[in-house]
């Protein structure tokens, strides 16, 4: 745009931000560096770093950001031009062990040993849908907007449906899951998971797995699906590359398969609704829903108490802190105890769970400023909750509100999303911070 600039990136990102300007066609970009990490320091250590030296040129900063506003760009500056990535030879001679070093020197692979896309397997598996190899699904990136996106093909992914290995009746499945354009993989420092939901008959014909271990590696479609996801994510988007596209500071082991699952319809109570159904589709109607999320707890606890009011307790006190959204997975004998209990449905569950649950003072205080100022000054319902101490604060924190700054929700609904499966061995239950981002059909990709 012809702007002068001068980007402050902090060196942990040293080789995103460089990689990041260079497919964008300006590899020769001015960029400062600060020491990382440059959060909750004090004024004094801000000064310090400003008066310091750039931690990659050692040059004095500040009259680095100076020069780089307003010295005009050098030739080698000035060159521009897009990366593109290399996406290897058409063909390969050489042995099968030596082509599975290729794939995992590569970070093609989610580093296991995977099944060899031969013609003939890759021929095999476009089987199990009517579309065409060359149709474009879509595209992909590990941020859309801060990462570059790539466009892939029905082919694509039933090449890495097969690297999997995926049978072809699992295809229409991964097809749904990649039309969405959601990654399995992100490039956010805060190590995100992200969870599959299957829903109507596909589950079935598949044979997923919803009953006992109906988290764990019992069944092929729950474990190879998951995992296709992953792998499909780094060719097809360029995901997970440690240091470019990927910056957990932790990483996450669900990142393997995405706790891939299937709710156990057949033994939900009377009224109430599968997943996909409170999504507004059909019972009839196959489908995948994605979720995002950090954290799972699996409890497993005999409380003296109804599950539901135990379940309010954990989301008051030992939910992930900061966060606005949940999702329970419940085993049907839990699910069955809440009927009994007098609700009808989820989503009496979810709204009780909502205006139930509070949040502890010190959490509300440390996310919520503005207000606290407020409650000092004597301004109501804040200044209450100033006088409740270190106890509970009446906020409920599962309401869906809109963004911070725009319009309300006329009717907020409860963030909580419930789901029923396992073998019904014990009454246990898993809790965690995920969100539902989408649900797609799957029949259409059949």
């Amino acid at each position: 745009m012809g702007l002068p600039t001068a980007p402050l990136v902090t060196i942990a990102f040293k080789d995103l931000a460089k990689t990041n300007a260079a497919n964008r066609g300006m590899p020769g970009e001015r960029i400062c560096f600060l020491p990382h990490p440059m959060t909750d320091k004090t004024d004094a250590e801000m000064y310090a770093v400003l008066e310091g030296n750039d931690p990659v040129t050692n040059k004095p900063l500040m009259p680095e950001i100076i020069d780089a506003l307003t010295k005009p760009l050098t030739a080698e500056e000035e060159k521009s031009g897009k990366v593109t990535p290399d996406i290897g030879p058409a063909t390969y001679v050489d042995t099968p062990e030596n082509l599975q070093r290729i794939y995992l020197d590569n970070n093609m692979t989610d580093f296991m040993p995977i099944i060899l896309p031969t013609e003939e397997k890759v021929q095999a598996m476009l089987k199990g849908t009517s579309h065409k190899p060359d149709e474009v699904i879509g595209t992909l990136s590990a941020a859309r907007g801060a990462q570059p996106s790539w466009s892939f093909t029905v082919r694509h992914v039933a090449i890495n449906a097969v690297m999997a290995g995926a049978r072809p009746e699992y295809l229409p499945v991964i097809l749904a899951i990649a039309s969405t354009g959601q990654p399995a993989l992100f490039s956010s420092t805060s190590s995100f998971s992200r969870m599959l939901l299957l829903n109507g008959p596909i589950s079935d014909q598949i044979k997923m797995n919803y009953g006992i271990g109906a988290m764990g590696p019992f069944a092929e479609p729950n474990a190879v699906i998951g995992r296709a996801w992953t792998i499909l994510s780094k060719n097809l988007g360029g995901c997970g590359m440690p240091g470019l596209s990927y910056m957990g500071t932790l990483g996450t082991n669900f990142n393997y398969n995405n706790i891939c699952i299937a709710e156990t319809e057949n033994k939900l109570p009377d009224g109430w609704k599968p997943f996909h159904v409170q999504k507004g589709f059909k019972p009839t109607d196959s489908v995948v829903s994605i979720f995002s999320g950090w954290s799972l707890n699996n409890v497993a606890w005999f409380p003296n108490m109804p599950y539901h009011e135990l379940i309010n307790n954990w989301l008051t006190h030992f939910f992930s802190f900061g966060t606005s959204a949940a999702t329970l997975l419940l085993d049907p004998t839990v699910a069955r105890e809440a009927k009994e209990k007098g609700y009808n449905s989820k989503e009496e569950l979810s709204d009780y769970w909502s205006k139930n649950s509070k949040t502890p003072a010190w959490l509300y205080w440390d996310t919520h400023q503005k207000e606290l100022k407020q409650a000092q000054a004597g301004v109501e319902p804040y200044a209450s909750y100033l006088k409740l101490g270190d106890g509970e604060i009446p906020f409920q924190r599962f309401y869906r509100r809109g963004r911070p700054g725009g319009p309300p929700i006329p009717n907020p609904k409860s963030s909580i999303e419930i789901i029923v499966l396992g073998g019904e061995t014990n009454t246990y239950w898993a809790g965690g911070d995920f969100s539902h981002v989408t649900s797609v059909a799957i029949d259409k990709w059949t």
